[in-house]
């Protein structure tokens, strides 16, 4: 069985409307993952087995670790990447902040808003939404 990529997860989750009792539901699911190394933990869980996000060759070998995250190296290409290369998430900084901004994003808070909620300016913010939500049409407020 092969594993769907968090990518195309997301998008589906932002297109259901989802009723107060699976909102609630996902927001005390994202609230059990009390520390940020289980996010990363997580993503990394869902990356593993995937090929190179350059030349797609399957065959790769552990390389070290960056920011936390297990670097891999490509016996195809030689380039490394990381369980975030070739997604949204790839090279943002703060992964500590993140799921408390995804728990914003849930509650439809605005950029101002979140990024005093998260701790984080108001340009991150912007930033960050247009990485976590697909398609999201973001303005300052």
């Amino acid at each position: 069985m092969r594993a769907v990529p968090f990518d195309d997860v997301f998008a589906q989750l932002t297109a259901i409307p989802f009723s107060a009792t699976d909102l609630a539901r996902l927001r005390k699911w994202i609230a059990g993952i009390a520390h940020p190394d289980e996010c990363i933990a997580l993503i990394e869980q869902a990356a593993r087995g995937r090929p190179c996000p350059r030349c797609a060759c399957p065959r790769a070998h552990r390389c070290g670790q960056a920011s936390g995250l297990q670097r891999f190296r490509c016996l195809g290409c030689g380039r490394s990447y990381n369980a975030l290369t070739g997604t949204p998430l790839a090279r943002l900084r703060k992964k500590e902040h993140w799921l408390a901004y995804l728990q914003c994003v849930l509650e439809s808070r605005t950029v101002r808003k979140a990024a005093r909620a998260v701790g984080v300016h108001r340009t991150t913010s912007f930033r960050w939404r247009h990485r976590f939500v697909p398609g999201a049409i973001g303005h300052l407020s």
